[in-house]
């Protein structure tokens, strides 16, 4: 069973994920969690500088700081990937935003296919602020076909090195399954959502209505990125919210 540990000072929840990120965030009572989205993908040195001066500016503190979505250049091999992670990490150490070992911060982290960053760096972040009576809201983590925190993705893979339809759908099935269990950690599900992303450079159409429409995933549309997941080998990824106030940062 996911493991969920409040942080009432910060005004959210979090699903205990890995070192790298938590599997999902939601907003304590009084709080709610909003989405600031940049305009382009602003690398990550000067992402964590504009987020940092976001929150100043809101008179928020940097423990805030609840999730965020990542372009990179293209997939890591697993060592990168690790090596990658450990950089963004001690960036939240500075902030102090890891409690007591763990790190709260969700996450999605995907590779565009066409036209992809020089370099990692930040497309969007939520975080929490003050809210007497706000709606309940909630970020889930992206998540690839593979099991987290085993020692490595390759062993834990649904249908590895399958880009059939079948091996798509499969992969999607899990996908969405482990979507199903961090919402429903958090006390919420499909219907909750005011946003479905998916990551992959497969033909989702086959499926569509059948393994996302009909379950619910679909409810307000589904955002399809034409994106592959962080790390090689892996073909299929997706990410949620349920956030009520969004907006976008120019420049």
């Amino acid at each position: 069973m996911a493991e969920v540990i409040e942080l009432p000072e910060r005004g959210f929840r979090f699903v205990k994920g890995v070192f790298q990120y938590s599997a999902g965030v939601a907003a304590l009572p009084g709080w709610r969690l909003e989405r600031a989205r940049f305009a382009r993908t602003v690398p990550l040195a000067e992402g964590f500088a504009r987020i940092a001066a976001h929150l100043d500016a809101a008179g928020l503190p940097r423990t805030a700081f609840a999730a965020c979505e990542l372009r990179s250049p293209a997939p890591f091999t697993e060592a990168g990937f690790v090596a990658f992670n450990r950089a963004y990490y001690g960036v939240l150490e500075q902030w102090g935003v890891p409690a007591d070992g763990l790190n709260q911060v969700a996450r999605a982290n995907v590779c565009p296919e066409i036209d992809p960053p020089d370099a990692p760096g930040f497309h969007a972040f939520s975080y929490a602020v003050p809210a007497p009576d706000a709606a309940p809201s909630f970020v889930v983590a992206g998540s690839g076909e593979a099991q987290e925190g085993r020692g490595n993705y390759r062993d834990f893979t649904t249908a590895l090195g399958d880009v059939s339809p079948a091996g798509i759908r499969a992969k999607a099935r899990w996908v969405l399954g482990e979507m199903e269990r961090r919402m429903g950690a958090l006390g919420f599900g499909w219907a909750d959502a005011t946003g479905v992303q998916v990551y992959t450079v497969h033909d989702i159409a086959p499926f569509f209505a059948e393994e996302l429409v009909r379950r619910g995933a679909a409810r307000h549309g589904a955002t399809w990125q034409y994106c592959r997941p962080p790390v090689v080998d892996l073909e299929f990824e997706m990410d949620c919210r349920g956030v009520h106030r969004e907006s976008v940062l120019a420049g």
